[in-house]
């Protein structure tokens, strides 16, 4: 039984941080099935989303400094979307006051709610790092990762050269997890994999609910290609190493570095980012 209700404590620790995820999906299917007055779809889902977002820091679910990540990831978004709208590889074809060249200002809250959730689950979880890699490294690989999706449009795709990449840098790496005060672990790339698969199938959800459309759903709608899983992966491994970044900076500015000189590896390589 242990075992049983360990799963349900991580279980619910995983729901308690998708709570801004949910409230984007509850939302795009009531205004899909329920007619709304006054403001068409994309400004209720920007208001809600708004709503959101302050009842979350009013009550406390998520703080300041996260607010101030969930800020960025917002405006990481909406730069990649108004260029993957302009470059036609999707798009909001409703109307909306708040879009801009084409792209809903709520857009960028669903970038933002993959930030909060990494956020959240960190937090509750009491997610540890252990064998992080170097800040000059993990940096210019994130960035490289997140320009990809520009300037494949133009150069080669380099996707595949860079998730190879990130499994050379990423291969003695582990996330350490707490769960009903019991420690587990989990190699990074595996839990890359994980989010970047179920993020893909949010996707799914997301796009019959009409809250953007690829070219090939514009009839009908149809099953996101499982290629996707990729770009996803890729967004997900900047999202996490943004979040680490931020975290590690963090502690180290408000308290005693805990992570030892690089020669020393095992048991003094683990920062707590708490």
């Amino acid at each position: 039984m242990e075992p049983l209700k360990q799963l349900v404590r991580f279980g619910w620790a995983q729901a308690l941080s998708c709570l801004f995820p949910v409230v984007i999906f509850a939302s795009l299917a009531i205004t899909k099935f329920v007619p709304l007055p006054l403001l068409p779809i994309y400004d209720w889902l920007l208001l809600i989303c708004l709503l959101m977002q302050w009842w979350m820091i009013r009550s406390g679910l998520e703080t300041r400094d996260e607010l101030k990540v969930i800020t960025l990831f917002h405006l990481i978004g909406l730069a990649l979307e108004l260029f993957k709208v302009h470059m036609g590889s999707w798009s909001y074809p409703a109307e909306g006051y708040s879009k801009i060249f084409g792209v809903p200002l709520y857009s960028g809250f669903m970038y933002a709610s993959v930030a909060s959730y990494l956020c959240q689950a960190w937090r509750r979880l009491s997610v540890e790092l252990v064998e992080w890699p170097s800040f000059w490294v993990v940096v210019p690989l994130a960035a490289a990762i997140y320009l990809n999706f520009f300037t494949h449009h133009f150069w080669i795709d380099i996707r595949w050269w860079l998730s190879a990449l990130v499994i050379i840098v990423f291969f003695q790496s582990w996330v350490r997890y707490e769960v009903g005060g019991k420690k587990y672990r989990m190699p990074i790339a595996l839990s890359f994999v994980l989010i970047g698969f179920f993020i893909w199938i949010a996707e799914n959800i997301a796009t019959f609910f009409s809250a953007w459309e690829y070219p090939n759903q514009r009839e009908a709608w149809s099953l996101v290609h499982l290629g996707k899983v990729s770009s996803w992966l890729l967004l997900v491994i900047v999202s996490f190493l943004i979040v680490a970044t931020l975290k590690l900076v963090k502690g180290r500015s408000s308290t005693k570095p805990t992570v030892a000189p690089a020669k020393v590896r095992v048991n003094s390589s683990v920062a707590k980012t708490r």
